[in-house]
């Protein structure tokens, strides 16, 4: 069955991706917002049509976190599913990609359509200067900035070293950071084709002052809460907090 539930998955999320990946570049040159209403709405049937078609609901703890103005979002990165919440539930983000990502016909050109951060990460100090200064015109824009610090999917139960490009971009614009824990990757896998029913739990923590910080305690700190918050969602994973 679940074979089969995932299948049906993918040939609607094919499809819902193919309209999506058309109306999202083509709205772009003529209203960034409406290219982001889009993208948003994409995410959103996706959300839903996981949880029709695989039964993959979701609970969150800490909405009263999110503030009302641009924040820079560092998550736990396990899986496709917590990019697809974040674009459907949050404000308008500015996503920091690795640059491969742009060559991906529908999504890569969608991702270009709502100016994320293209990067090239074997470029080192280059690649982290390239965030910090177009970070900083994107949250004068407005817009939030989502990075996943440990720049890759990592499986459940692993840890990947936390980069340093999100402390970067609020320590120097003064940005609090919203620290994101979850275990999506329970039942959406990394590169996984069978998605398994379920509930993923998220956990939205407490703003990171980041005002007249170094990005080195800044980093620590989050991957701090971060990694304490997976010990508390997946104790079978990580280990009891």
């Amino acid at each position: 069955m679940t074979t089969l539930r995932s299948a049906i998955f993918l040939l609607g999320g094919l499809a819902i991706t193919s309209v999506f990946g058309i109306l999202v570049p083509a709205a772009g040159p003529v209203s960034r917002r409406l290219a982001f209403a889009f993208a948003s709405a994409y995410a959103t049937c996706i959300l839903k049509w996981a949880e029709w078609s695989c039964g993959i609901g979701y609970e969150v703890q800490g909405w009263e976190n999110l503030p009302a103005f641009p924040v820079v979002l560092m998550s736990k990165h396990q899986s496709a599913w917590e990019t697809i919440f974040i674009e459907s539930r949050f404000p308008p983000q500015c996503w920091i990609v690795k640059k491969e990502l742009r060559w991906l016909p529908f999504v890569g050109w969608g991702l270009m359509a709502i100016r994320c951060i293209a990067i090239d990460r074997a470029s080192g100090q280059s690649a982290r200067e390239q965030v910090v200064s177009q970070g900083k015109r994107r949250l004068k824009e407005g817009m939030g900035i989502a990075i996943f610090p440990e720049g890759t999917r990592i499986a459940p139960g692993q840890r990947g070293r936390y980069g340093i490009g999100g402390a970067l971009i609020a320590t120097r614009t003064g940005t609090p950071i919203l620290p994101m824990a979850h275990n999506a990757g329970e039942l959406w896998g990394r590169y996984a084709f069978r998605k398994r029913a379920g509930i993923v739990k998220v956990v939205l923590g407490p703003l990171i002052r980041t005002e007249g910080r170094d990005p080195i305690s800044v980093n620590r700190e989050v991957e701090a809460w971060i990694e304490g918050e997976m010990r508390r969602i997946s104790p079978e994973r990580y280990g009891s907090p």
